[in-house]
């Protein structure tokens, strides 16, 4: 693999780490191909829930610009194609996996890496931590979903004041105003990131995985719509050995084991 990219496997769980930290983490190509196969290779392999962060002093600062600078290329870039053939693939594997995704983001998360983080299920910051909506800066549109995550989270008046003013959010107004699950101090934020991973790998990841693919579609679906789709999840739930597991370890008074399944 990819030394762009570092894998630790903690067994039911995976750390992945982006490791470009000399170029604050930002993405080339090489990274794009090695972060969605790490990605894949968590999901084909079993694994029940991801921890996404960043090496060194920040987390991501979204696009590589050296590799997309006009005054270096033949002809002008097409950047819509670059959205198409690595930003948003990767932002829909994040959502199609069906286990949690928890990012932790340490430092500065800007542009592309700023709303690669908002596509997790579960983002903690540590409080040295920036969220900037960095496209306006260059005469951008925020990507990487961040122009559907931004209203969808914080709502219009806020979305727009980032996605234009290209202002840094701290970490903990990023919390307040619920862009984000958590801020935490920057020395607990790993210990913490790796504790809730943990725990949530070795829980009822089917269901966990059925409530975020339910959370995530009620963006789109009408009311009496999702009440359907809450009934065909709840089923699967409900003969699920899971749930079976559930029940047993809580008339028993004991600690559960879950499976997954």
């Amino acid at each position: 693999m990819s030394d762009t990219i570092k894998v630790a496997d903690h067994g039911a769980w995976a750390e992945i780490t982006l490791n470009r930290p000399d170029k604050l983490n930002s993405f080339n190509e090489e990274m794009h191909y090695a972060l969605r196969a790490a990605l894949e290779a968590a999901r084909d392999g079993g694994k029940r829930a991801v921890l996404l962060t960043g090496a060194g002093r920040g987390f991501c600062a979204g696009q590589d610009l050296g590799d997309r600078d006009p005054s270096k290329m033949a002809g002008m870039p097409d950047l819509g194609k670059t959205v198409r053939d690595f930003y948003a693939p990767l932002v829909r594997l994040i959502r199609s996996l069906e286990f949690p995704v928890v990012c932790a983001v340490n430092g500065v998360a800007a542009g592309a890496g700023a709303n690669l983080a908002l596509a997790a299920d579960i983002v903690l910051a540590g409080h040295s931590a920036k969220f900037i909506q960095s496209f306006a800066k260059v005469g951008l549109i925020p990507d990487t979903g961040g122009s559907w995550h931004l209203p969808h989270l914080v709502g219009e008046a806020r979305a727009k004041g980032l996605a234009l003013t290209g202002m840094s959010l701290p970490a903990e107004k990023a919390a307040e105003w619920g862009l984000i699950w958590q801020a935490l101090p920057d020395e607990d934020l790993m210990a913490e990131a790796r504790k809730l991973t943990e725990g949530l790998a070795h829980g009822p990841t089917l269901g966990l995985g059925l409530s975020k693919m339910c959370i995530q579609q009620a963006a789109t679906a009408s009311l009496s719509d999702h009440l359907e789709t809450e009934a065909d999840a709840m089923k699967t739930c409900g003969e699920s050995d899971d749930y079976a597991e559930g029940v047993a370890s809580f008339l028993e008074k004991r600690k559960p084991v879950f499976k997954g399944s």
